[in-house]
């Protein structure tokens, strides 16, 4: 146990190096990975199963409560968000269909898993943040599928029906099953299995990015100016996600761990979930916006971490065990 321990603290180090140089290794490998792509929804399941450990049914009592803030977050990553992305891809890319219906799905897919990590780090609301990742998840069968049909219409074609079963086996049950298991075990399976899974669930996030990034290896390969350009696009996307959220939450008056919560999960993306979807139901193209976006997502979280540590004047705790149990 205190290997694995170890093991995951030396990873959740590495957080914002893990993903980009997956990329990278993804590029190089393509022809060995490129077979294994059937491995990415199995594998993504199994990092949404032990994610979820650590959350409970309870959760939702406290933040039902106040369920403001929830609701906020939850328009401006499907609602607000998105409409940022595809009026920017509209205008840098009005010719690529493949390239906006990509920078559309990056932003309607739900947020990230790894928020937690994050929220806990710099001493956000648990409860709201487990129940934005929670409530999120659910709702992603349909969420998601209904944004690309709202902004993309006919546009693109998908097939909604096998999108949905997808999100559903990939994140919705896993979760599910995960959240069941913390109710039967009085939260215990949160200390006893989930700190056992948690290193091999970061390992599966640099083997699914790999495995995702081999099938576009051949538009990543190319660096070109519009590569660039386009990075430099997703980028500004990504920043504008983490701004949004600091200042709805800022001009609404919450607290400090509001702020913070609001902060990271409206940045954050499942890009993984995004590159598995893009990847499986659309053509390769339009995977490259979201695979790009795992090329700063962690980077971009410890940056405006330290933001949020200067601009809301508290201090930063590096323990994320200690702060769980403040929290509970």
């Amino acid at each position: 146990m205190d290997t694995l321990a170890k093991i995951n603290k030396m990873l959740e180090k590495i957080m914002p190096i893990l993903t980009p140089s997956s990329v990278f290794i993804g590029v190089l490998a393509s022809n060995y990975l490129q077979p294994y792509t059937y491995l990415s929804p199995w594998i993504f399941a199994f990092m949404t199963f032990a994610g979820s450990l650590g959350s409970g049914f309870k959760e939702f009592a406290k933040v039902l409560t106040r369920p403001l803030p929830l609701i906020a977050n939850l328009l401006i990553l499907h609602g607000l968000m998105p409409l940022i992305a595809w009026g920017t891809a509209s205008l840098f890319y009005p010719d690529d269909r493949h390239l906006v219906t990509g920078f559309v799905l990056a932003a309607l897919i739900p947020t990230g898993i790894s928020s937690f990590l994050w929220s806990s780090i710099y001493m956000g609301n648990i409860a709201l943040t487990l129940s934005i990742i929670l409530i999120d998840t659910m709702l992603s069968p349909f969420v998601v599928p209904l944004g690309m049909s709202l902004f993309l219409g006919a546009k693109v074609e998908m097939d909604m029906a096998l999108m949905m079963q997808g999100l559903f086996f990939m994140i919705v049950l896993p979760s599910l099953i995960g959240m069941l298991l913390n109710q039967l075990t009085d939260g215990k399976v949160k200390t006893t299995l989930a700190p056992r899974l948690a290193p091999f669930s970061k390992i599966g996030m640099g083997v699914v990015v790999a495995i995702n990034s081999s099938v576009i290896a051949p538009y990543l390969s190319k660096l070109d100016g519009r590569l660039i350009g386009m990075a430099g696009v997703v980028l500004m996307l990504a920043v504008t996600g983490y701004l949004v959220g600091w200042f709805i939450a800022k001009c609404c008056g919450w607290d400090r761990g509001t702020i913070v919560t609001l902060t990271f999960n409206s940045g954050m993306r499942n890009i993984s979930a995004g590159a598995v979807m893009a990847i499986s139901y659309f053509p390769a193209s339009v995977a490259l916006p979201v695979v790009l976006g795992m090329l700063f997502q962690q980077t971009l979280a410890s940056t405006f971490g330290k933001f949020l540590a200067i601009v809301e004047k508290r201090p930063v705790h590096n323990s994320t065990a200690q702060l769980s149990q403040k929290a509970g």
